[in-house]
């Protein structure tokens, strides 16, 4: 490990979002998400990210989502919000409730659906960090966006003190370490990784913690996989990653055909969370379907192999 202070480090989350059968935000289920993360020695939440269906919810909704977990966390930890809209505006408007519902950061992507330019790309987060007093930080998921943050996009937003870190969900290892490599001098700066199945990798490299959608399913093995590269326990981080990779499986419980990759994710994520009893149904927002009983019965058997007790 470097001796940077980063802002935010260790496991955070990307927090699921339950849903009633009728589709509405289980605010029970959600605070006992809240509870089992922090019962795992989580050291942040992020809310409203791409494993809390953000892009599904109605803004009623993602601010529902806000106030059930700040509630819960009760700055137990940080909150981290995403504001995750298609340009400037939007993204700031989002930003400000995050802010006026007890958010601690806020987290952005490129915009996208509209055609972007680099030197835009650029002007969107210098707008969104004036306008909103919390610190901000950069997702790059081109994925989902379409578009990749590299790091001479990110690192003089970073020295201007306009992010305070990059959620990497790139899946780009060669970006990531030069973005490491040029994160040296910035003691403040936050590199986080996405990327699930090679967290020790990342650590390795440079990163100072993680945000693992599996993580909502067992965070504890991403906190004892943490905390063993933190020691510079290389051997056992490397065992508890290839426990995760064993267990990250669960994915691939819905029938080939029938759901999206992101259904898939985090229907399986939403299924093996409702066998664990942390929450009541595995309904996803539409377009996206629920996992059925014979999907449910894969991922039970994964989660057993695991060691998780269903």
């Amino acid at each position: 490990m470097t001796a940077r202070t980063p802002l935010y480090s260790g496991v955070i989350p990307p927090v699921v979002t339950p849903l009633t059968a009728d589709g509405d935000i289980d605010r029970a289920s959600l605070e006992r998400v809240v509870g089992h993360l922090l019962d795992g020695g989580v050291g942040g939440l992020f809310a409203l990210g791409s494993s809390g269906e953000t892009a599904y919810l109605t803004p009623t909704q993602q601010d529902e989502v806000i106030e059930v977990i700040t509630g819960a966390a009760a700055g137990q930890v940080p909150v981290i919000v995403g504001a995750i809209e298609t340009t400037t505006n939007r993204a700031i408007e989002r930003a400000g409730a995050a802010a006026g519902l007890g958010a601690d950061a806020v987290v952005a992507t490129a915009p996208f659906y509209t055609r972007t330019h680099g030197s835009e790309i650029d002007r969107h987060f210098r707008d969104i960090a004036a306008a909103v007093d919390l610190p901000l930080l950069a997702y790059d998921v081109p994925v989902c966006v379409h578009s990749k943050l590299d790091p001479e996009l990110l690192l003089p937003l970073a020295a201007d003190g306009v992010i305070a870190g990059v959620k990497d969900s790139s899946g780009d290892d060669g970006s990531f370490r030069r973005l490491a490599i040029g994160a040296r001098e910035l003691p403040g700066f936050s590199l986080l990784t996405g990327h699930e199945l090679v967290v020790d990798a990342m650590m390795l490299s440079g990163a100072d913690g993680s945000v693992p959608g599996l993580g909502n399913v067992d965070p504890h093995g991403y906190v004892r996989l943490y905390e063993a590269a933190v020691r510079g326990d290389w051997e056992t981080a490397k065992a508890e990653q290839d426990r995760l990779v064993a267990l990250f499986d669960i994915i691939r419980a819905a029938r080939p055909g029938t759901a999206s990759a992101t259904a898939a994710g985090l229907g399986a994520f939403k299924t093996a969370l409702m066998l664990l009893g942390v929450i009541t149904t595995n309904v996803m927002s539409p377009p996206m379907r629920s996992l059925d009983a014979e999907e449910t019965a894969t991922i039970a058997a994964c989660l057993k192999r695991a060691g998780l007790d269903v």
